[in-house]
């Protein structure tokens, strides 16, 4: 998705990601009585758990890279 109100995400942290998530979240109720804008938030609040979801997947990945390297291949020797 694309929307021009919002920046590129790599110069935010995961927590500033979650925080812009609450913030949007207020944000959205708030306006429940403006549906259009509650459109206009809901698109922006799924960009920010589209990143942060992605970003929980690739550590999550990078994570059980490391532990297949350290797996039991070295430790059985078959001579």
């Amino acid at each position: 998705m694309f929307n021009p109100l919002v920046d590129s995400f790599d110069q935010l942290t995961d927590t500033e990601i979650e925080q812009k998530i609450i913030e949007l979240g207020r944000k959205y109720w708030q306006a429940s009585r403006n549906p259009q804008m509650q459109s206009q938030i809901a698109t922006i609040l799924d960009m920010y758990k589209q990143e942060i979801a992605a970003r929980r997947a690739r550590a999550y990945q990078k994570q059980n890279e490391n532990q297949d390297d350290n797996g039991l291949d070295d430790l059985i020797n078959i001579s």
